[in-house]
């Protein structure tokens, strides 16, 4: 039996219309939070409940509990302000996070969701996290004396977090920094503070980065400190591989085959081909199988036709290995 091509999911998938509905609700004050917090549960569970109907190795909880990656930390850590709505990308705004004090955690922030997840199911859930730098990089400074001192202050912070993830029973956790690609100069102070982060951890630990030029930061980005690193393949064409033919890639590989930024339903074919590709480059053990980035900006029924291509090219390409 080959071993490696597991499948799963980025983290995020959309929410359903009950619970966007629900959570509009909440911040008018209409229902409770106990209320919303229990119509996040009951989406958490219908998205576990997919994932083990259609055979995803490695679960994620798909974050029905949050809006924006960043500022959802950033209000439950000491020493944030959150600001008033910043655009983001497209028609997207968020509320900015704002250091205006010592970054300091405070108490479990994401193990309560990951454990009721974990309980949904036997096969492993990740723990999913945002980085340090990509936290540091989409807040305003007002407290520390440069970037790089905010990002090791959230460094700290995160680590304690991801220690809590560990001690629930977390196997894998991720470590999302979709920002570390867009600031060459700069990938040294990710590196230093993810080096925190994973300090000490048994966990599988993986960080996703987002779009970019990864030949500027590769091989370097090779050095941050995880076991594994997830990027997107589909929406490039696959292009990395030359330059990982270049230069070999060293750890292991969470390989996104569908574009999550398109209305476009890959083949089952065409997803079987890029991984057949890329198997010509980086063995099976090494290749985890998911879309390129988080499925939560495609409807409910595109995220679910996209994780089944995933899900059905990978069995194939497992067959034909076996």
């Amino acid at each position: 039996m080959v071993q490696g091509l597991l499948t799963t999911s980025v983290g995020s998938f959309p929410k359903p219309a009950y619970l966007l509905e629900a959570r509009n609700r909440f911040a008018k004050g209409a229902i409770s939070a106990e209320e919303l917090n229990q119509l996040e549960k009951q989406a958490t569970r219908e998205w576990i409940t997919f994932q083990e109907e259609i055979g995803v190795d490695i679960l994620v909880d798909g974050e029905m509990y949050r809006g924006d990656m960043a500022t959802y930390f950033a209000e439950r850590l000491d020493g944030f302000s959150i600001s008033g709505l910043v655009r983001s990308y497209g028609n997207r705004y968020y509320r900015k996070p704002v250091a205006v004090g010592d970054i300091r955690w405070r108490e479990p922030i994401s193990v309560e969701m990951f454990k009721y997840a974990q309980s949904l199911t036997d096969k492993p859930v990740k723990g999913m996290l945002t980085g340090p730098y990509t936290m540091m990089d989409w807040s305003f400074n007002e407290h520390y004396a440069n970037r790089e001192a905010l990002a090791m202050a959230l460094a700290e912070a995160i680590h304690q977090e991801a220690v809590e993830l560990e001690n629930a029973g977390a196997k894998y956790i991720q470590i999302d920094e979709p920002a570390v690609s867009t600031r060459p100069e700069e990938l040294e102070i990710a590196i230093k503070a993810m080096a925190v982060v994973t300090n000490g951890l048994r966990a599988h630990t993986l960080t996703h980065i987002c779009y970019g030029d990864f030949e500027k930061i590769y091989p370097r980005m090779l050095d941050i400190p995880v076991d594994q690193i997830d990027l997107e393949m589909a929406n490039s064409h696959y292009d990395l591989l030359d330059t990982f033919r270049k230069a070999k890639f060293t750890k292991a590989i969470g390989l996104g085959v569908v574009d999550v930024h398109s209305h476009v339903m890959e083949s089952v074919d065409e997803v079987a081909d890029g991984i057949r590709r890329t198997l010509e480059v980086i063995p099976a053990s090494q290749i985890y199988v998911d879309p390129d980035c988080g499925l939560k900006t495609r409807t409910v029924e595109e995220a679910k036709d996209k994780m089944r291509v995933v899900v059905e090219a990978t069995k194939r390409v497992k067959a034909e290995l076996n």
